[in-house]
């Protein structure tokens, strides 16, 4: 439990991104089941978003409606950077998050996903101004914003918006040192201008609870009683100025899983910590294609393949065979970027010849088209 921003929050937080399904609707029971074994266990924290489909009502139905407004801090985000890009449109989200919810206020609010140009959007749209405007309604009682980008960025805005309390940054002990992930750089950002972190992705979505066995061996051997997953949550929540670590839970089994690691949790010990790094170490030996990303192939390819995208991709199916998670990172780094996948290449060796890691690019595009089972357009087997 620490006090941030005036509130008493325990260091474990449920993110309702990943919440039970039942065939395609999310299964409201099971999610009732979570949230009371979450309160239960005397965790309070709630996140969710507009943008997470189905969320904001399930978390009305399981929690809202069920317990006391006071008893639990709920969370939930702004996509000003979907639909039209309006600040009309920006302000709807606002209302129908209040309305899904089934609430008059949030405890936090948060402007999602800046960095990149969707940090200008949120300016250029006068959000900043309307979210504190809101708090001073009281429909907002802190605010603040997600963040995926790069350290100098997050310096940026933090340096231009002083008012901004708190920031949702991804940590995780395999991306702590991550050259484009930055985690800890991010970190150290928020620790320079004094601002409490959330952290997302503390489970690197589900991958860190299925690391290799290398580093299940080092966890393992450690201590038998605490999962993989649970390792990784104890490592953020371990960190100074962090007000809680989320966790999207799918199942009441994670659930009482976090819940053995987290209730008592008093912080790592040192041989802990060396557990930890042992593990990061581990990971860095796992044999990766090793993709710089400085994307001259990019420059070159005449079918404008998403190299180095597929090439982050295949390296975290090795690293964590999970191939779904894996098509989510080829999904963002490639096809949401405009470029084609792997199993378009036409073999010209363009990339090949320009590539400063000498890497066989086309070899390895192949093998990646083939582990994700990538089939040209318009044909399926």
């Amino acid at each position: 439990m620490g006090k941030y921003l005036g509130e008493e929050i325990p260091k474990l937080g449920f993110g309702m991104m990943r919440l039970p399904k039942n065939g395609e609707a999310i299964d409201i029971e099971t999610t009732k089941i979570m949230v009371d074994k979450f309160l239960a266990a005397g965790f309070t924290y709630f996140d969710t978003a507009w943008i997470y489909q189905g969320s904001e009502d399930a978390t009305r139905q399981a929690l809202v409606e069920r317990y006391p407004r006071e008893s639990f801090q709920l969370a939930t985000k702004n996509a000003a950077w979907v639909d039209d890009k309006t600040r009309e449109a920006a302000i709807a989200q606002f209302e129908t998050s209040l309305k899904r919810l089934g609430t008059d206020y949030v405890d936090f609010y948060l402007l999602h996903n800046l960095g990149d140009n969707r940090s200008a959007l949120f300016e250029d749209l006068g959000l900043w101004d309307y979210v504190l405007e809101q708090k001073r309604l009281g429909r907002i009682r802190h605010v603040g914003f997600s963040f995926h980008s790069t350290a100098d960025q997050l310096d940026d805005i933090l340096s231009k918006h002083p008012e901004a309390e708190f920031v949702q940054l991804q940590i995780n002990y395999a991306d702590w040192d991550h050259k484009f992930i930055q985690s800890r750089l991010n970190y150290e950002v928020c620790r320079k201008h004094g601002k409490p972190v959330v952290i997302m992705e503390p489970v690197k979505g589900g991958m860190l609870a299925t690391p290799p066995e290398s580093v299940v061996k080092i966890l393992r051997d450690a201590n038998p009683d605490i999962s993989p997953a649970a390792w990784a949550i104890r490592f953020g929540a371990n960190l100074p100025g962090v007000i809680t670590v989320l966790s999207g839970m799918s199942t009441p089994e994670q659930m009482d899983d976090n819940l053995k690691s987290m209730k008592d949790f008093k912080g790592l010990t040192d041989a802990d910590i060396a557990t930890i790094s042992e593990a990061q170490k581990a990971l860095a030996a796992v044999p990766m294609i090793p993709c710089t990303s400085c994307d001259y192939c990019a420059k070159v390819c005449p079918m404008n393949i998403g190299i180095s995208g597929t090439f982050n991709g295949r390296n975290l199916l090795t690293l964590y065979r999970n191939v779904e998670s894996a098509k989510v990172q080829i999904f963002w780094a490639v096809a949401n970027l405009g470029k084609k996948d792997a199993v378009e290449c036409v073999g010209c060796g363009k990339c090949e010849e320009v590539c400063p890691q000498h890497l066989n690019i086309r070899e390895l595009l192949a093998e990646a088209a083939k582990a994700f089972d990538q089939h040209p357009k318009g044909v399926s087997e």
